[in-house]
């Protein structure tokens, strides 16, 4: 039972915390040999940029931004590989990349104003709307409470996907969570499923003990002893009052 528990919690934890290790030895990399990595972002539209779509969710401006994405990161994650244990590489590298080309293609970029998109929150999008959606599509009662998990924990991220502020990422935002939504769609046969229940039903056209039942209720009826007869009757005789001729 030990081994048994402790594969599963190695199970839940490895990818995730071997994602944000990489991610953070990149992070240091950067910052202790004074070097610029955004340029291993995405950059629309361009021959350039292209890299970006594997490597940009490495990448992130300061500390603040790397340590804001670090927590999301790694719950979601724990939380899909946990429920989703069949399915769960396959979806986060499905996420990884339809968010990244989807970006690639429509994200915000301009001769003038090179603009390169970086950081994991692609990912964290993808995998919130692929919990929420993914227990919602299949009906799954426990797998509907991770989608309320979800929402209570980080369902204030949605705001995000609007272009509220123009130094983030809203459209790597706006393109994670559509890739998350595309994805649960596409797995929502596979992995977990609720459980059906079947109940067999009688063939109506079979009403063969129905009058076997009713041949015996007969032969009973014509067996049993006549009821004694307790009923009293009682007859009243009228006597007719002669008429009196006297005057």
């Amino acid at each position: 039972m030990k081994n048994f528990l402790a594969r599963q919690i190695l199970h839940t934890i490895f990818y995730p915390l071997l994602f944000l290790t990489g991610t953070w030895i990149v992070f240091f990399i950067e910052r202790y040999n004074d070097l610029n990595f955004a340029k291993y972002g995405i950059l629309p539209r361009t021959g350039e940029g292209l890299k970006g779509i594997i490597t940009s969710v490495f990448i992130h401006g300061d500390i603040e931004h790397i340590a804001s994405n670090s927590i999301p990161l790694l719950v979601l994650g724990m939380m899909l590989f946990y429920f989703y244990k069949k399915i769960a590489k396959a979806t986060f590298i499905w996420i990884w990349l339809v968010s990244g080309i989807w970006l690639w293609l429509g994200g915000r970029n301009s001769i003038d104003h090179p603009t390169y998109h970086i950081g994991a929150s692609t990912l964290i999008y993808g995998l919130a709307t692929f919990l929420f959606f993914s227990g919602v599509f299949r009906r799954h009662l426990r797998l509907m409470v991770v989608s309320a998990m979800v929402v209570f924990l980080y369902g204030s991220i949605m705001w995000g996907i609007f272009p509220l502020k123009t130094e983030i990422s809203w459209e790597g935002h706006l393109f994670g969570a559509l890739a998350g939504v595309l994805v649960a769609f596409n797995y929502r046969k596979e992995g977990p499923q609720r459980r059906l229940y079947h109940w067999d039903e009688e063939d109506d056209t079979d009403d063969s003990y129905l009058i076997e039942q009713a041949e015996i209720l007969e032969k009973l009826k014509e067996n049993q002893d006549p009821k004694p007869q307790n009923d009293v009757i009682i007859n009243f005789i009228y006597k007719e009052k002669e008429k009196d001729d006297t005057v």
